[in-house]
């Protein structure tokens, strides 16, 4: 079954780090780009990070370039998004998705895929 599942989100103070993982399964990461979207409450889904398949390349948006940084380990079939120096805008629900249709990385509906998500909140 093709799926995946996203974990690691939580309730972390401004200034906290969190590292966010997207497990896949029937996915192999050689052939699939991962993306991340956050959606915060009222706001549309937001690209804030990718790996590509090929040449791992990684982009992100640039709200975030600094402070997010994407991964991968293909050995656990596993995406990883590590966060540090979290604010409070950073609360969010946190996808991945994979099946890109495209080269628009941050479009979410050039995706096919979806996890359901992690809840990132930093508050004090």
């Amino acid at each position: 079954q093709v799926q995946l599942v996203e974990s690691g989100g939580g309730f972390v103070q401004p200034g906290g780090s969190l590292r966010l993982s997207c497990e896949t399964s029937g996915l192999p990461l050689d052939y699939y780009a991962i993306g991340w979207f956050r959606q915060a409450p009222g706001k549309e889904r937001e690209g804030v990070s990718c790996m590509s398949s090929t040449d791992g390349s990684k982009y992100y948006a640039d709200s975030v370039k600094g402070r997010f940084t994407i991964s991968r380990d293909n050995a656990k079939n596993s995406v990883y998004l590590h966060i540090n120096s979290l604010k409070p805008g950073d609360t969010a629900v946190y996808y991945c998705a994979a099946d890109l249709d495209g080269s628009s990385w941050y479009k979410p509906n050039d995706y096919g895929l979806w996890g359901q998500g992690t809840q990132v909140t930093v508050s004090s």
